[in-house]
Parts: C-alpha cells; structure tokens; sequence
C-alpha cells in the first residue's frame, strides 16, 4: 500500500508541473523540506519551497506548455521513511529564448509518513558534468 501512495504522489507531480499546479506541488512537501534542486543557490529550505507564489512565478519564465516525465522510479521503504529514485525530464521553452530545451536530470526524493500521509522531506536534483577542462553540464545526456 505505502508504495502505491508514493507512486500516486510521484505522479501527481508530474501532473502538476505540466499543468503549473504551484498550490499541489506545495502540498507535497513536509514543512521542514530540503531540497537541492538545479537552480541556485544551494540549498533551499522549508517555506522557500513549499512557496506557492515563488512556485507561480517560476513557472512564469516559460512560454507554452511544460513537459514534465518521471521514469525508471524506484522506492525503498522502511517503516515511515522511504526515498526514490528515478530520472525524470523536463522540456520547455523560457521566455524571450530563440528556442526550448530538453532536459534530463538524476532526482533523490526522501519522504517522511506523517498521520498517514506521505509527505516530501528531501529533494535532490543534479546533472552530472563533463570532467574535462570545461567542466561544463551534461546537459545533452538521454537514458
């Protein structure tokens, strides 16, 4: 059962972020979250990102739709932890840019079961990069 509910929460979110849900992908989060996501800074924290205005306004740097998969997800739980695993990708087009991306990226979700309910403890995000002298972004990597 507890596998079903994450995975019913997994996908909700990539629901919400092709539909620009900010007040859903906000109800997923614990209120002590901390994620580490692709954009700056470092580290975000509680309030910061479960911010359903910030969310909004993010969501307002692209033009057209957003397209958001999640795939080869993979959950361990124990008790009332559980983390996944899974690479997920994200398409679009920012605003005033000549053209869109395609984006795949690794993704670590912890989560904490709180009265029942599953809830986003921990995010981390990354691409790996070119070790090389550029050490730029992998960013044209595809599973």
């Amino acid at each position: 059962m507890s596998e079903q509910q994450i995975r019913a929460l997994m996908a909700a979110r990539e629901v919400a972020m092709t539909a620009r849900d900010a007040s859903t992908l906000g109800s997923h989060y614990a209120p002590d979250v901390v994620a580490f996501t692709l954009a700056p800074p470092l580290v975000h924290r509680g309030a910061e990102v479960i911010d359903v205005a910030a969310r909004k306004a993010w969501f307002e740097t692209f033009e057209g739709p957003i397209e958001y998969e999640i795939r080869d997800l993979e959950i361990t739980i124990g008790g009332d932890i559980a983390y996944s695993h899974a690479l997920n990708r994200m398409a679009t087009t920012p605003k005033g840019a000549p053209a869109g991306f395609e984006l795949w990226f690794r993704s670590t979700v912890c989560f904490r079961r709180e009265d029942g309910e599953w809830r986003i403890t921990h995010v981390h995000d990354s691409v790996p990069f070119y070790m090389d002298a550029t050490l730029r972004a992998a960013v044209d990597l595809k599973p």
